[in-house]
């Protein structure tokens, strides 16, 4: 599902060179549910950004859903990233002019879906979410925990391959945080492949695998330390 081997990425300036990830090695298996931590400055949110196609590494593969999008230019990544990945953001980034379901559709219009497929994935997204009663309100009319459930239902009208979820509760008080935890738990045991980041580690707790970011480099990676299972930096 994703697959990144030896990436870097630097950022140059006319004076400074700075490598956010270095020799970055990580796999996800279709299914998983990861949560990748590590402090503020490991390389967690350029991570997010190359896997969201949002950036190119500079060195090294990535495959995601078995293409190599390691050197597409901006239009071919748009265009896959469009197709393949639901982000789920911590600050919701929801149209306050548009209501609910006009806010799901957004995504989908980028395609050139027609009206009618629009309408039925956006109402059956929503209703995976439970907020089907609430279709015409507007962002403003809605809780933060409201507000983070119809940006999950607008990741999933894409019917995406891969969720990215960033900091998803990070503005949500911890009742609603556990409402959305709930949620993306209950996703993943339909068969939702799911990559969180997060600083949080009892959130992190809820994934079926922490992945460890430091200095830019996968640095430890636990799958099910119930059954005893380790798997090293590699991932």
């Amino acid at each position: 599902m994703l697959h990144m081997e030896h990436l870097a990425k630097v950022y140059r300036t006319e004076m400074v060179e700075t490598a956010a990830l270095r020799d970055f090695n990580l796999h996800v298996a279709k299914g998983e549910f990861v949560a990748v931590t590590g402090p503020s400055g490991s390389g967690k949110t350029t991570f997010l950004t190359i896997a969201g196609l949002l950036e190119s590494p500079t060195r090294g593969r990535y495959l995601l859903d078995g293409t190599d999008v390691s050197h597409m230019n901006d239009d071919q990544r748009s265009r896959l990233r469009n197709q393949k990945i639901g982000f789920i953001f911590q600050a919701f980034n929801l149209i306050p002019d548009l209501n609910v379901i006009d806010n799901i559709e957004v995504p989908l219009r980028y395609r050139g879906m027609k009206a009618a497929e629009r309408s039925e994935r956006a109402r059956a997204a929503l209703a995976r979410v439970g907020l089907s009663a609430r279709e015409k309100h507007y962002p403003a009319e809605l809780s933060g925990g409201q507000q983070q459930r119809v940006a999950i239902a607008r990741a999933l009208a894409g019917e995406p391959a891969l969720l990215l979820a960033d900091e998803p509760t990070g503005n949500l008080d911890s009742q609603m945080a556990r409402s959305v935890m709930d949620l993306l738990e209950e996703l993943h045991a339909s068969g939702a492949t799911i990559v969180m980041v997060t600083h949080d580690l009892q959130l992190a707790e809820r994934a079926q695998r922490i992945v460890r970011v430091m200095d830019g480099q996968v640095v430890e990676a636990t799958r099910d330390m119930a059954a005893g299972e380790l798997l090293g930096g590699g991932a």
